[in-house]
């Protein structure tokens, strides 16, 4: 699949003014990456550190905290991943949380319902 960009706002879990971010979606991340400049500016702290495996299979430690991440009006607490200052990334996990679908054609974002899963 090829990548395409959406504007993101990222914040402190605090309420903070978001920042406005691009972010490439990046279903194959597990995580949404976020500059570590602009945790930085926000004040959004890490909560320790992780390795992750690159698409290359070099591995990588990063530190990894939570942010507020809005797509599109919606609007949650996301696992995040600091990184070099020229990433920025959406990933599944936040994709999933906000309740997104990829459509790779169209290159675009679309709602999906939430479905109840019975025990």
């Amino acid at each position: 699949m090829g990548t395409f960009s959406v504007l993101i706002e990222v914040g402190d879990v605090d309420g903070g003014e978001p920042m406005q971010l691009e972010a490439a979606v990046d279903t194959g991340a597990v995580h949404t990456m976020i500059p570590r400049s602009v945790s930085e500016q926000l004040r959004v702290r890490p909560q320790g550190r992780e390795e992750f495996e690159l698409a290359d299979g070099t591995t990588v430690e990063y530190p990894v905290g939570t942010a507020r991440v809005i797509v599109q009006r919606r609007d949650r607490w996301c696992p995040v991943i600091f990184g070099p200052d020229a990433e920025c990334l959406l990933g599944a996990t936040t994709l999933e949380i906000l309740g997104f679908a990829v459509d790779p054609i169209e290159e675009r974002l679309v709602a999906v319902k939430r479905r109840a899963r019975p025990f």
